[in-house]
């Protein structure tokens, strides 16, 4: 599943709120301070006599200020445990609030910590829930955070979810409860429709974001309903409306006059089953896009064609602030020209539903010459990659994802077009690249050539496939990416590996925060490596690998420093997970069947273990064993 918004920004430069979380709660005597509007939560109703401030509360209201300069979260994480002082002042100015797992803390804990918030991200399934690897019905609600919310800030202004189950009477909730609204972000959610849209876009009056990014928007008939329709009649604040995902029509003309009176929108990207004529008609309202997403990018209305076909090229070229685009879910290749008047000022370029050839890429990419952020599918080969290599000087990010991911096919990109990458693109600092062979030699290129990768994800389809030109392991390879790229702190590893792969990995990767494997490893020193060696992890996702309880057992001294661990189709047993779950009671250890039945066997399918303040959580499915 991917995201059709590129963006290189890590959620990993902190611990989470955790860190700060963990303390016991502390209270303190009311002080005078400025609340900015907000409550005093430690004031009387009642007349009080003006009292000269002690010197600690001097220092604290100095204190308190400068701390509204703080914005990044590790810094605030922090200072907050500097001193009981600190900890109360970073409490009442942190206005962000970031949970990393929805089942790390209860809503109550973090609404009472933190009681000055107008911003919330929750993030809830792990990302191997993106491969089907988790049932659907696991858990992730939002209705708990979503009522805590609702009571604790009644002037919240932004939310952000990440794979949560969201419900149609929890954005009502929200609809309802907070008259200062502006920003609704459901990225890989579920379980709303268009009521609960709907009821955002009526009475959220001052929205000016609504961002629906592979999410699924369930469509029944007979509960469908015109959402777009909803939004105020009278000129709005919308910056960014996103329903690509939306599997459903939408009411054109209410989404015309929308846009006509949205002259602050800067984002847009429409779903399928908005055409290239409608496309046009949207691009004359709204000349003044940063970032667009063209919809289907195809004629659907029967007799719009010859000389009653719309001038595609001349509405490009009238955006001319247009930087982002993306889209093309069902394109028709002949319309790709009509974007060339806008290539030359493009920095992020989103082909990864485009299903088109590398001549006709070509034409494209050769006209990007600003292309910082490139999204693509493997029908680009290696020869349109190779055009990328020549044009695209400052890219900075590249994914390519497979069209067929098949182990039998041999795709169409291989260790020619990522090491012509790695020659051209010398200042990339992130990449995604499926393939179905890869060799040592080019990944030991692309180290060399490319030092400032933070990102690196080398996903070999295919189990175990060694080095096609020498059938030596993917070993050397993946050990000058760490070793040579300092800055790595993401790596996704696939291919033979032997555990001197995994020995590089923790003697070199020091700062390496997630970790993914796929079908690579050999032995449970090879994660004992890792698990030893690596002091900032903080995601070790491993699927299909046969590391067993030994290496489970390896990284007791480190499991309460990390945010979660997944281990799917290993080889781990009951017994062992057990005694981990005895060692480290402030873990959480679920046992994940692919099933109905609660769990009975000694062998363990999926183990899902995470940090938790408030302990196993209270909704877990039959499913679901949570180990003690």
């Amino acid at each position: 599943m991917r995201e059709n918004h590129p963006s290189t920004t890590s959620d990993d430069d902190q611990r989470s709120s955790l860190l700060d979380l963990a303390r016991a709660e502390i209270s303190s005597n009311s002080k005078t301070r400025n609340y900015g509007g907000f409550p005093d939560p430690g004031s009387g109703s009642g007349p009080s006599e003006p009292q000269a401030p002690f010197p600690d509360q001097v220092l604290e209201n100095v204190l308190e200020n400068v701390l509204h300069f703080l914005s990044s979260r590790h810094d605030r994480n922090a200072a907050s445990l500097v001193c009981r002082s600190w900890y109360r002042a970073e409490a009442l100015t942190r206005s962000e609030l970031f949970i990393g797992n929805c089942y790390a803390l209860s809503p109550a804990r973090a609404t009472t910590r933190f009681t000055r918030v107008k911003s919330v991200t929750v993030k809830g399934k792990p990302r191997f829930a993106d491969f089907d690897l988790m049932p659907p019905d696991w858990g992730a609600h939002f209705a708990p955070w979503a009522s805590a919310l609702a009571q604790a800030y009644p002037w919240l202004e932004k939310l952000h979810l990440k794979r949560m189950n969201v419900s149609d009477a929890d954005l009502a909730l929200l609809a309802d409860s907070f008259s200062t609204f502006r920003e609704l972000v459901l990225v890989c959610c579920e379980g709303f429709g268009t009521p609960g849209l709907a009821n955002v876009a009526a009475k959220c009056r001052l929205l000016r974001v609504l961002e629906l990014v592979e999410s699924v928007v369930e469509a029944e008939d007979d509960e469908e309903i015109d959402w777009i329709s909803c939004f105020p009649e009278s000129q709005t604040n919308m910056e960014s409306l996103v329903f690509d995902c939306v599997e459903c029509p939408i009411n054109f003309e209410a989404l015309e006059s929308l846009v006509a009176r949205s002259p602050r929108l800067k984002k847009l990207r429409l779903n399928q089953f908005v055409s290239m004529a409608q496309l046009h008609r949207l691009l004359l309202r709204a000349p003044q896009l940063t970032h667009l997403g063209t919809g289907s990018f195809s004629a659907t209305e029967p007799g719009v064609v010859g000389e009653l076909e719309p001038d595609h090229t001349a509405a490009f070229e009238a955006c001319r602030s247009l930087v982002c685009l993306s889209g093309f879910r069902e394109i028709w290749a002949d319309y790709l020209p009509a974007i060339y008047p806008v290539c030359a000022n493009l920095t992020s370029l989103n082909l990864s539903y485009a299903d088109v050839n590398a001549h006709q890429l070509k034409a494209v990419i050769r006209l990007c010459h600003k292309l910082q952020i490139f999204w693509v599918l493997d029908s680009i080969c290696d020869e349109g990659l190779q055009a990328v290599a020549a044009t695209c000087k400052d890219l900075r990010e590249l994914r390519v994802f497979p069209v067929d991911a098949s182990e039998e096919t041999e795709g169409p990109v291989s260790e020619v077009g990522f090491e012509a990458i790695s020659q051209g693109c010398r200042k990339l600092e992130s990449i995604l690249y499926f393939c179905q062979r890869m060799t040592n030699a080019a990944v030991v290129a692309m180290s060399k050539n490319c030092p400032d990768l933070v990102v690196f994800r080398l996903c070999i389809i295919g189990r175990y496939r060694p080095d096609p030109v020498t059938q030596e392991p993917m070993d050397e390879g993946f050990g000058a990416i760490v070793m040579n790229c300092k800055k790595l702190t993401r790596l996704a590893v696939s291919g033979l590996l032997t555990d001197r792969a995994f020995e590089y990995i923790g003697r070199y990767g020091k700062l390496v925060r997630t970790l993914s494997v796929a079908f690579a490893g050999a032995t449970d020193m090879g994660l004992k490596y890792v698990l030893e060696g690596c002091p900032n992890l903080q995601k070790l996702e491993i699927r299909d690998s046969p590391f067993g309880d030994g290496a489970l057992r390896s990284g007791l001294h480190h499991y309460y420093n990390m945010r979660f661990l997944w281990m799917s189709s290993c080889r781990l047993t009951r017994q062992a997970c057990q005694e981990i779950a005895q060692a480290l009671p402030n873990l959480v250890l679920e046992v994940i069947n692919d099933n109905d039945e609660e769990n009975a066997g000694d062998d363990i399918e999926i183990l899902y273990m995470y940090r938790s303040l408030d302990g196993p959580r209270d909704d877990a499915p039959r499913f679901v064993s949570i180990l003690h």
